[in-house]
């Protein structure tokens, strides 16, 4: 049996038709194109899915910072990890997760945030979320993030479906190397890596 290969690359450096490919035409990922985060209530759930990958697209094109990475099994787009500063993202700022967990000063633009996973239905459970996270380790450590934190749902305390699992689970953070800073919810924690 051949060995899958699993690369990332900044979302910045790739085909939009392969960003399409992972965030698809279907489910949840297709009607947020991680924007939940980045802008109100109002504006979210009253946009058709074209007006919120317009939105990503222009980041990805106008931002100094890639908001993202990609990963390719085989060659084929599977995969989404969001990680920008945590200032690009006022929901979580202002998220009860963050505002009870966080020790890090909402001001600070030097902590980045881990705030969504995408992996297509039938490349799950293959590694993929591994290098997703890596790849967003290396790429807020070579743009100059001190801290990374990402906000997990710990499955040994709460069942989440794989729809709820976009936060990543606990267990993908500590591997990783990222410390438990608070648990300011059921079944949810806030991790860090401190990268300087």
């Amino acid at each position: 049996m051949a060995t899958e290969s699993i690369t990332t690359r900044s979302v910045s450096d790739v085909p939009w038709a392969d960003v399409r490919a992972v965030f698809g035409t279907r489910g949840d990922p297709a009607g947020c194109w991680c924007q939940f985060f980045k802008i109100g209530s109002a504006e979210f759930s009253g946009s058709p899915a074209q007006h919120l990958e317009a939105l990503l697209c222009n980041q990805v094109k106008d931002q100094d910072v890639p908001p993202g990475v990609i990963a390719y099994l085989d060659g084929k787009p599977v995969g989404w990890c969001a990680v920008e500063p945590r200032s690009k993202y006022p929901r979580i700022l202002r998220s009860k997760v963050v505002t009870g967990g966080s020790q890090e000063s909402p001001e600070d633009g030097t902590v980045w945030a881990v705030s969504c996973f995408v992996v297509r239905t039938g490349y799950r459970r293959r590694g993929v979320s591994v290098e997703l996270l890596n790849a967003a380790i290396a790429q807020a450590r070579r743009l100059g993030a001190r801290v990374i934190e990402g906000y997990p749902i710990d499955t040994a305390e709460r069942k989440a479906s794989s729809a709820d699992l976009y936060h990543g689970p606990l267990s993908l953070f500590q591997n990783a190397g990222f410390e438990i800073v608070s648990r300011p919810l059921h079944g949810r924690a806030v991790v860090r890596m401190v990268l300087d």
